[in-house]
């Protein structure tokens, strides 16, 4: 599957320009920028999807450029004003970004602009012979924990996140290159490293649990992302109905609450020839109960049954006479609807041209609650 991408230009100064032709490109993925960026052509933000969601299909995105490219198109391009609009969505963002990390690092760099959307924008910093040195990531307000996150996990286990070699202004930040690959769809063997590697500092948080004041709190109001489906998923209004029940019960099994990562599994780890492990991406994660985050790293395995047996087991020795596999049970239609309530907050929280990234994610989230 490929993509097709329109690009609607402005200058600096935020004047309309028009468009580029239509181009196809390799990567299917709407945030995934690197293949029509330069650092004096910057995408700010998508401006139109034909599909409802993504992969695929034909995007628009609006683009800062300080150059005048042959073959521009007239396009009637939104470019008003939006109180969610992230900062580095704004024309002089990426500029005033890039501007930023320069000061905070020395000698001579190069900004090679890999993703953005409304969750983040990235940016791969390479010295003058092409070595990566750093990446630039800024994200959104309701994700500004994401620095403190991993200060707190690099002080209970350094090393199992990338270093954080400094935080700024509007969610900016910047992080050390780790080397090696991003482990998406990888198997058993690499998803039982993940939860090996995290336990020691759930276990640590879930008895330190002050020291998460400035991580969201992970309990959601269900019912109000649910109730306008009740009437288009047989069984929603009965599961929500049935949520004090269920979670008491959850509080029975006497798992600690502790820190979340949200969004667990194996293409948000790298790994190295070393068996280095990193965890990456901190913007999802709460304080809330250890179970979210095993259900999401098994969610994709033949046989999980192994590899929960195993970290039911290290909870049973860190909290003897808990009953962790059992939490886990209740917890699976929760977990669904965990993600439904973190996708409609984004889309609380974002610009309307950018809902089709998560709008389809709530809907689908709840039909997945109940199957």
């Amino acid at each position: 599957m490929t993509r097709t991408v329109t690009l609607a230009l402005v200058d600096p100064a935020g004047v309309p320009l028009g468009a580029l032709p239509p181009v196809e490109v390799t990567v299917p993925w709407w945030p995934e920028v690197w293949e029509f960026t330069s650092e004096r052509r910057q995408v700010l933000r998508l401006l139109h999807a034909e599909r409802p969601a993504q992969p695929g299909g034909h995007v628009t995105y609006l683009a800062e450029t300080d150059e005048r490219p042959a073959g521009l198109r007239p396009y009637d391009m939104d470019l008003t004003p939006h109180p969610n609009r992230a900062p580095y969505a704004e024309v002089g963002g990426p500029a005033a970004s890039m501007a930023w990390a320069r000061i905070m690092l020395p000698g001579t760099l190069r900004f090679f602009q890999y993703r953005t959307w409304n969750l983040s924008a990235v940016w791969r910093v390479e010295d003058p012979a092409g070595h990566p040195v750093a990446w630039l990531k800024q994200v959104p307000s309701f994700f500004r924990h994401e620095p403190d996150a991993i200060r707190l996990v690099d002080a209970v286990v350094p090393g199992l996140v990338p270093p954080l070699l400094t935080g700024g202004p509007q969610g900016r930040m910047l992080l050390a290159h780790v080397p090696g690959e991003d482990r998406y769809g990888a198997g058993a063997e690499v998803c039982a490293e993940i939860a090996a590697a995290f336990h020691p500092v759930q276990a640590y948080f879930a008895e330190n649990l002050d020291e998460l004041a400035v991580i969201p709190d992970g309990r959601f109001d269900y019912e109000r992302v649910a109730a306008s489906y009740y009437d288009r998923l047989d069984g929603l209004r009965k599961l929500i109905d049935g949520l004090p029940e269920r979670l008491a019960a959850v509080a029975e099994c006497g798992v600690p609450d502790t820190l979340v990562h949200g969004d667990l599994h194996p293409g948000n780890v790298r790994t190295d020839r070393a068996g280095r492990l990193t965890i990456l991406d901190w913007g999802d994660c709460t304080v809330g109960h250890p179970a979210f985050d095993i259900i999401r790293l098994t969610g994709g395995l033949a046989d999980p049954g192994p590899l929960l047996r195993a970290w039911a087991d290290r909870w049973t020795s860190t909290v003897p006479g808990c009953d962790p596999l059992r939490a886990v049970d209740l917890l699976r239609p929760v977990a669904a609807l965990r993600g439904a309530a973190v996708y409609q907050a984004f889309l609380d929280n974002i610009e309307p041209s950018e809902w089709p990234y998560h709008r389809q994610d709530v809907p689908d989230s709840l039909a997945a609650s109940l199957s």
